[in-house]
């Protein structure tokens, strides 16, 4: 069996080419290990399946750019976009930890991690809830798919690429969109999601 690999500078070409399935092909190949990677520094299925996302929408955003400089290590290039932005997550994480009992407008014993829910959080949570997915059913119906099947269905991208037919680019893609078009709505109809 004569199985014909091309490299990832061959992927690459193509992709700059015109030939947007190689930088499909491209992620699929490297998906497994920037994945495993992420995984392994953040312990987090979810929080890694964001950091993956935001990984290779960066790299793809680069790479139309023309900021991308190939030199043979695409994977390290890609890793390096992961470890940076697993840093970006821990700093972020770290900050928010950071305001204080005064800063947050409430006392320790009035937090929600010392207190049990009362009906009204259980109202007001409910009320969001409503709120998002009635703006997610104004989503155009491919990134309503992507919604409903990350968060409710809770599969990951590559599940949600094989499920919908499609690469895991464009799979991630939709998400990204899908993200971007609820922030504009919540902003259009003057919503605050507490």
């Amino acid at each position: 069996m004569n199985v014909n690999v091309l490299s990832d500078r061959v992927l690459l070409n193509n992709y700059l080419l015109g030939d947007r399935s190689a930088i499909s092909e491209l992620i699929e190949r490297h998906s497994k290990r920037v994945r495993s990677y992420i995984g392994m520094m953040v312990k987090d299925d979810d929080v890694a399946d964001d950091i993956f996302q935001e990984t290779f929408i960066k790299a793809v955003k680069v790479i139309d750019e023309g900021r991308y400089t190939d030199n043979g290590k695409f994977l390290s290039w890609v890793l390096r976009i992961a470890h940076n932005r697993v840093l970006d997550h821990f700093r972020r994480e770290k900050a928010s930890k950071q305001i204080n009992e005064s800063e947050a407008g409430y006392d320790v014993i009035g937090t929600l991690r010392f207190s049990e829910p009362t009906a009204e959080d259980d109202i007001v949570h409910g009320e969001v809830e409503q709120t998002i997915r009635s703006l997610i059913e104004l989503l155009p119906d491919e990134q309503k798919e992507v919604v409903r099947l990350r968060y409710y269905s809770k599969l990951s991208f590559q599940e949600i690429a094989e499920h919908t037919d499609v690469s895991i680019n464009t799979a991630l893609g939709r998400m990204r969109y899908a993200l971007i078009n609820l922030r504009r709505l919540i902003k259009e109809h003057n919503i605050v999601l507490n």
